[in-house]
């Protein structure tokens, strides 16, 4: 039989990254975690973390984290079947993994109603769309929204749509940089702006300009200034259309390539036996993604099962 006193510390740890944070969440002392984390590897004959900072679940401890996240929502599904059995005084909280863009653009209308009505929090975890996936596949989170389709062992992939990027900069970046009208070779000569190291967009946009290699570029890992470097001209960028409609409506940015938008797939990945609350999410999500995304080509979701 589990102990989950045990498996609670080992979460807490991880998700707050570090012993002293999930001590003050769990109301103990940094002692006590520290026991809690000792006897359950002792239990287990093998170590649940990687001492670092912040500290790394073990492949054991991924593991257990998979278990608890699950437990965690079909404990939710049971106290709304017998409220009883409810003995907190807390709202439920989903810990999520988002790309950036999704939160500053879609998001918050998307959950919105149903946090609301579910009085659900939401512990969201910012990630890049393309390695969102290593947090659920590290057990630290619920459910995750990412560009990968296959989704980790256990869980399932929703195809949500997709979300269209546009190349812009403002009227005198491309005055400046390219006098005699735009053209792809000058492209890798001029300043861009990158998300952050596992931000690919631009690369793969230049590549299918034919630029491959280096280039210059600020990084700048917040969606929101991403647009207000582009906006102060210090670079080109692809953003999301849908956070620059202004801008563009404005000629405040103008496209590089008007008739060359990138979009980029978005699946929500939850755990197959995450309980109602999840599966009530992820038909939610559904419902709004068809709202705000670009369509995608039909795709059911991808069950994995071992």
């Amino acid at each position: 039989m589990f102990d989950y006193k045990l498996l609670s510390a080992l979460a807490m740890v991880i998700e707050q990254g570090g012993f002293e944070r999930a001590a003050h969440v769990l109301g103990l002392s940094q002692s006590a975690v520290s026991q809690r984390i000792k006897l359950l590897e002792a239990r287990l004959g093998e170590p649940v973390l990687v001492r670092a900072t912040p500290p790394i679940p073990t492949p054991v401890g991924r593991q257990l984290l998979n278990h608890v996240q699950q437990v965690r929502s079909l404990e939710h599904d049971l106290r709304d079947a017998v409220p009883r059995l409810d003995d907190s005084t807390l709202p439920e909280r989903l810990r999520v993994a988002i790309n950036a863009d999704s939160l500053a653009t879609w998001w918050a209308d998307a959950v919105a109603s149903f946090c609301q009505e579910r009085g659900v929090l939401l512990d969201l975890v910012v990630e890049d769309q393309d390695v969102g996936l290593r947090r659920m596949r590290a057990g630290e989170v619920a459910g995750c929204l990412c560009a990968e389709a296959r989704p980790v062992a256990g869980a399932r992939s929703e195809a949500l749509g997709a979300m269209r990027y546009r190349a812009v900069a403002t009227p005198a970046f491309l005055a400046r940089h390219f006098p005699h009208g735009f053209t792809a070779p000058l492209l890798a000569q001029v300043p861009a702006l990158v998300y952050g190291p596992d931000d690919l967009l631009q690369h793969r946009f230049m590549a299918s300009l034919g630029l491959d290699g280096g280039f210059a570029h600020h990084l700048v890992p917040s969606s929101e200034g991403f647009v207000r470097m582009t906006e102060a001209g210090l670079g080109w960028g692809l953003v999301p259309e849908r956070q620059v409609q202004v801008q563009l409506a404005s000629g405040t940015l103008v496209e590089l390539l008007p008739d060359r938008p990138s979009d980029i797939p978005l699946y929500w990945h939850h755990w197959r036996n995450g309980g109602k609350l999840l599966a009530d999410l992820t038909t939610e999500l559904v419902t709004a993604a068809g709202r705000a995304l670009v369509p995608l080509a039909s795709v059911g979701p991808v069950d994995v099962n071992t």
